[in-house]
């Protein structure tokens, strides 16, 4: 299936695409890795005012995002640097050939076991010494041992299943026949909301609808006893399901290119759904020793600064700061989703939001060298969780269309670029010497460490010594701190005497007023008949009471 997009502009990312084909602006081709230096001038003077104005930065090349073969589709570093499409052919010619060879080193050694059977026979050829029973029984001993060795070959677990899954395979043969995890395992809610859905869904496409519901239960029950597959050949079988599905829905719509995107979206997003937790980070990989590799490495560079990536983001400024965070939380939230297209959706907003702190910072449109250093900045900071792994599940398992082109293929070619620059971090790329790097890895030294030059720094990233122009930044942060601390504690002090002098005032005119009219306190009149003693003789108090008429 694939997705025709007519003249589509990505805002602020100076790339735009027309058909199938991206195009990256001009601007956009330097090398991935920081820029190289211009040829050395004559002088000194002009090498060193050369030096200086040289911006050490990253930026992105044409040929490090699309595909090696030239076709105009965006590649990817887990596919070699090519595109899906590509890569697949590429894969399946390597296969074949495989496949091939294996059926010649299988004929070979048939071969080379009749030869030496016809050979073995023909020297002990004594028909009164073997009689004819024993004879047919060896025979057949041969026949089966030359079928197993030919299946041997063909075994996929032969090939790409590791000793402990085809040990995991053993003991499930002796043990008994599992059930399939659609029935022995409790659906969980997600998944039971996502069948609903994709039912609901199919309830509107009528009697093709049916059909699709049918192969998909039918994909999910035959990918469940496919386990122990490797990742490459559970990627083929997904790609091939959706290729399949995509053409028969193609001649079913009669080519309309967008409803059959709405139906795969949704397919995708049941079948995934269903397969996620057989399919994400296999066993039979070494996805999970890559994300910790990788969180290592993250952890490894915290001292990376903002001014050592050249990133044209001001975190002071509220709204900057707020889509930074917002960033961060996207591309840390890809973890969480299970459907590669949602994954993708995550990486989508995550750039954007860079794209808008970058807008905000130079109150100018960004463009792709600006939008790739920030990308970096952004995952050195969130770390995300399974990084590696979320980027080779959605490599093998999402709809090639989505990578191959528009934004969401942009944006993961870009994170890709992210993590490769990452992994090939060093000295040269933040402007440091070997020496300096190693001590800053190692937690040895700290990148503020540095030889005092002229203030202020010059260049657009700060000069060549960005851990010193932090350290003035914040010495002048804190010297407009004491000076506001200044501020605070005299109008503390000046509050302090209003009040004493408040206080005083008030008690002279309290003493004045005492003093002009002084308070008498006169004796309480007597009550009436307070001294008859005779009160307590007198009769009660007549009671109103009532007669019956």
């Amino acid at each position: 299936m694939q997705t025709f997009l007519s003249g589509q502009q990505l805002e602020g990312s100076g790339v735009c695409f027309f058909g199938l084909k991206a195009i990256l602006s001009s601007s956009t081709v330097s090398a991935l890795l920081p820029a190289r230096s211009p040829p050395a001038p004559s002088s000194p003077a002009s090498r060193e005012m050369s030096q200086k104005s040289e911006r050490r930065g990253i930026h992105v090349d044409q040929s490090e995002l699309l595909c090696k073969k030239g076709c105009g589709y965006y590649g990817n570093a887990a596919w070699q640097g090519l595109c899906s499409k590509c890569w697949r052919e590429e894969y399946q010619r390597a296969r074949q050939k495989q496949i091939q060879e294996d059926w010649a080193l299988a004929e070979k050694l048939q071969r080379e076991e009749e030869a030496a059977y016809a050979s073995s026979q023909g020297a002990q050829s004594q028909p009164s010494l073997t009689p004819f029973s024993k004879f047919e029984e060896k025979k057949t001993n041969e026949k089966t041992r030359k079928v197993t060795t030919v299946k041997k070959f063909f075994s996929p677990s032969s090939r790409t299943a590791p000793k402990k899954a085809l040990a995991a395979r053993l003991k499930d043969s002796h043990e008994g026949k599992t059930p399939s995890p659609s029935i022995s395992r409790q659906s969980s809610i997600e998944t039971d909301r996502v069948s609903r859905d994709f039912v609901d869904f199919l309830k509107t496409l009528q009697k093709p609808g049916r059909e699709i519901h049918k192969q998909s239960r039918a994909f999910i029950e035959g990918m469940a006893n496919k386990k122990d597959l490797g990742a490459d050949e559970l990627s083929e079988c997904v790609q091939d399901f959706y290729q399949n599905m995509s053409d028969r829905l193609m001649t079913h719509f009669k080519g309309s290119s967008e409803r059959v995107e709405r139906v795969m979206d949704q397919v995708e997003k049941y079948i995934m759904t269903r397969l996620y937790k057989n399919v994400f980070c296999p066993e039979t990989t070494d996805d999970e020793k890559k994300d910790l590799a990788t969180q290592h490495r993250i952890r490894a560079l915290h001292w990376v600064t903002i001014q050592m990536l050249c990133v044209p983001v001001d975190e002071e400024i509220p709204e900057v700061s707020d889509n930074v965070v917002k960033a961060i939380t996207d591309v840390i939230e890809m973890d969480s989703k299970r459907v590669p297209r949602d994954k993708l959706a995550c990486i989508t907003r995550c750039s954007k939001h860079i794209f808008n702190a970058i807008k905000i910072t130079k109150n100018e449109p960004a463009s792709a060298d600006d939008f790739l250093p920030t990308l970096i900045y952004i995952v050195l900071k969130a770390n995300p969780p399974r990084l590696q792994s979320n980027i080779q599940y959605i490599t093998r398992f999402c709809n090639p269309s989505r990578l191959m082109t528009g934004e969401d293929g942009y944006y993961f070619t870009n994170l890709c670029c992210a993590v490769a620059f990452i992994e090939k971090l060093d000295g040269q790329s933040l402007n440091l010497s070997t020496e300096d790097f190693e001590r800053y890895m190692s937690g040895q030294a700290s990148p503020r460490r540095q030889e005092p030059e002229a203030w202020p720094p010059e260049g657009p990233c700060g000069g060549s010594s960005p851990g010193l122009a932090q350290v003035y930044q914040n010495l002048e942060l804190l010297t407009g701190l004491e000076a506001r601390q200044e501020r605070v504690l005299e109008g503390a002090r000046s509050l302090e005497s209003d009040l004493i002098s408040w206080q005083e005032s008030v008690e002279r005119e309290v003493q004045q007023i005492l003093e002009k009219y002084p308070l008498e306190i006169r004796t309480p009149a007597s009550a009436i008949d307070s001294d008859n003693v005779e009160n307590d003789r007198l009769p009660p108090p007549l009671q109103p009471q009532v007669f019956a008429g």
